[in-house]
């Protein structure tokens, strides 16, 4: 029999202090240059978003993917990109991730859901938008790994 699978992620990883260094000029493209990371990491990007001081992505990946090194990868090469394309010497990203697993009937309201990170957060800080991530899926935290 052959293997079948559905693993769709949904991961959001903020700048370093959440310092608002992603700028409008050149947000679109970090979206743009993320999606083809994760199309080179052998995955399937479905929606890219964030804004200066944060990032969502929407992606379907193979169980053969280990998770830590594609995360790993990701962040290693668009920093990279960053540094190289943008000139943007002070750029990082903060250490670690919060990934979710996404059904596929529930992608589109995730895609929205990133598509619409401006106006969400004129309401509500990354901090506090992550906390709620974190609690209605029922993932246990530590308060001090969020700042």
């Amino acid at each position: 029999m052959s293997t079948f699978h559905s693993i769709n992620l949904h991961v959001t990883f903020a700048t370093k202090h959440r310092t608002p260094w992603i700028k409008s000029e050149w947000i679109g493209r970090l979206h743009e240059y993320l999606g083809g990371v994760v199309k080179q990491l052998d995955a399937k990007p479905l929606k890219i978003g964030g804004i200066e001081d944060h990032v969502h992505l929407l992606f379907g990946i193979k169980p053969t993917h280990q998770l830590s090194e594609f995360m790993r990868e990701l962040k290693k090469a668009s920093s990279k990109w960053v540094h190289e394309t943008i000139h943007y010497p002070p750029f990082q990203w903060q250490d670690g991730y919060a990934v979710f697993s996404v059904s596929p009937p529930s992608c589109i309201a995730v895609s929205r859901y990133i598509a619409n990170q401006r106006a969400h957060h004129r309401k509500r800080s990354f901090r506090e938008e992550l906390i709620s991530m974190l609690d209605e899926a029922g993932i246990a935290y530590d308060p001090k790994y969020l700042e």
